[in-house]
């Protein structure tokens, strides 16, 4: 076997086409993003809200928030296949009809019901997004920037969870508790159909994805476009080695689960599980609510929410620019590593009683953990690891665990604490120590599991991962 060096990757000079053009891409495909952030951020303003006009009780809090995530994981599994026969192009579409429906009936409903149906049909934009964004910018974007251009999509996810907790506070204040609950919560949903237009709309105005396109034998069409994102030499390259990684099995399940594959599929699935098993879902969707619960006023909570969604914001700019200078297993083990620790002292002083600013300090320094490693990188790997002619089925199976997890620990966490014993004994910090101890194992898993990807184009991924570049896990 020969070994393939850092000497024989390809890098800037190699590349000669429009980065401008893969940056506007890029950048349309992570609307998807946003619409993802912004979807299933939304809730945090408006469950309190929620609580009151519709009398909900802890569980079925919980599951007004985490209907979606049902959504997401029928969407994902939806997508998988039709990215594999449609396109990825077709899918955002489809992904961007669902978030106006959602976005019109979320804030029209008479009643709970009804309102969990249509939030539920945003979930499956939700899940079709966040399995065809990234999977769709990793195509399309030449080897040095990809890491980059991966991770805009989890800054597009940030920037609507952030952009909504703005709409949120902003709406909240246009009116007393009494008219928040009656009106408010339906404009903060409503909001959305104004940027779900938007998406569908320039989808129009981006081309499908190369690999794809080479796999239904459209070489002419994905020739323009590699030729237009790297350039004239890179595009014959890429399209020969597209054709020999495609060559032979057409990709089916049996053979994503059969002995050749199934180790990728276990860890695709597994890092998929620890980025949301660690709890992030609980700050992004109910951090009004924990905040209020140590004191601050509504107007408070909903503020020190943006708060977070700023932090998250600027350190996922810090994981853009560092992704493929430090590398993805680096930032993976000190992100979740800081993670643990942020944990550990914010269910110490929730145990302890004590409810003042330092509480605020270490949920911020949890994000910022979370935003420069897990978050971004975390789709970056799952967008890197699998082979061309099973990629779709296996990010939409990785995927489809990411919401499964998603679902649970969001369901879960009302019940957890809220929870009469638990709180007499933990006094809430409870959950929060579970996700500190996952953070624990996904800093294991992540240094024994994860190889090391930044610098190689999907196809010299292929080839490592499937044998022939035999570095191991810490490959750089």
């Amino acid at each position: 076997m020969v070994r393939e060096t850092d000497s024989s990757r390809p890098g800037p000079a190699d590349y000669d086409g429009s980065l401008a053009y893969v940056i506007f891409i890029s950048s349309v495909a992570s609307l998807g993003g946003l619409l993802f952030g912004y979807d299933t951020a939304v809730i945090s303003g408006a469950i309190g809200s929620l609580q009151q006009k519709f009398g909900l009780g802890p569980a079925m809090t919980g599951w007004a928030v985490s209907c979606a995530l049902a959504g997401c994981i029928a969407g994902v599994a939806a997508a998988g296949a039709a990215s594999d026969r449609f396109g990825r192009k077709k899918v955002l579409i489809a992904a961007a009809v669902c978030y106006f429906v959602s976005a019109v009936g979320t804030a029209l409903p008479r009643n709970i019901t009804e309102f969990i149906i249509f939030r539920t049909i945003g979930g499956l934009g939700v899940g079709a997004a966040s399995m065809a964004a990234p999977l769709y910018i990793a195509e399309v974007s030449p080897a040095w920037v990809r890491g980059r251009t991966v991770s805009i999509n989890q800054f597009a996810i940030v920037s609507g969870i952030l952009l909504v907790y703005f709409v949120n506070w902003w709406i909240a204040g246009l009116g007393d508790q009494a008219w928040n609950v009656e009106t408010g919560w339906r404009w903060m949903f409503g909001s959305e159909a104004l940027p779900a237009a938007g998406l569908l709309v320039l989808l129009f105005f981006v081309p499908e994805s190369p690999r794809w396109l080479v796999r239904w034998h459209r070489d002419e069409e994905a020739r323009a476009v590699l030729t237009r994102t790297g350039g004239e030499r890179a595009a014959g390259r890429e399209i020969e080695e597209i054709r020999a990684t495609l060559a032979g099995d057409r990709g089916s399940l049996r053979e994503l689960v059969g002995p050749g594959l199934r180790r990728l599929l276990l860890v695709g699935i597994a890092l998929a599980v620890l980025q949301q098993v660690t709890g992030i879902n609980v700050i992004i969707y109910y951090s009004s609510e924990i905040f209020k619960k140590m004191g601050a006023a509504t107007d408070t909570a909903l503020l020190q929410t943006v708060t977070v969604g700023v932090v998250n914001l600027s350190f996922t700019i810090v994981a853009i620019w560092t992704v493929d200078y430090l590398g993805r297993r680096p930032l993976m083990l000190v992100g979740a590593a800081g993670m643990g620790i942020a944990l550990i002292w914010f269910g110490c002083n929730l145990y302890q009683g004590y409810l003042g600013n330092w509480n605020l300090f270490w949920v911020l320094f949890y994000i910022a953990s979370f935003a420069s490693s897990m978050g971004p990188v975390a789709w970056v790997v799952l967008a890197e690891i699998f082979p061309n002619r099973v990629r779709g089925r296996a990010m939409a199976i990785a995927t489809i665990s990411l919401w499964a997890a998603n679902l649970v620990v969001s369901q879960t966490f009302p019940m957890l604490n809220d929870n009469p014993w638990l709180v007499a004994a933990f006094h809430r910090a409870f959950p929060f120590w579970v996700y500190a101890a996952l953070c624990a194992v996904t800093v294991v898993f992540v240094l024994f599991c994860i190889p090391e990807t930044k610098g190689r184009s999907l196809e010299q991924i292929e080839r490592m991962l499937g044998g022939e570049d035999s570095t191991g896990p810490g490959a750089g």
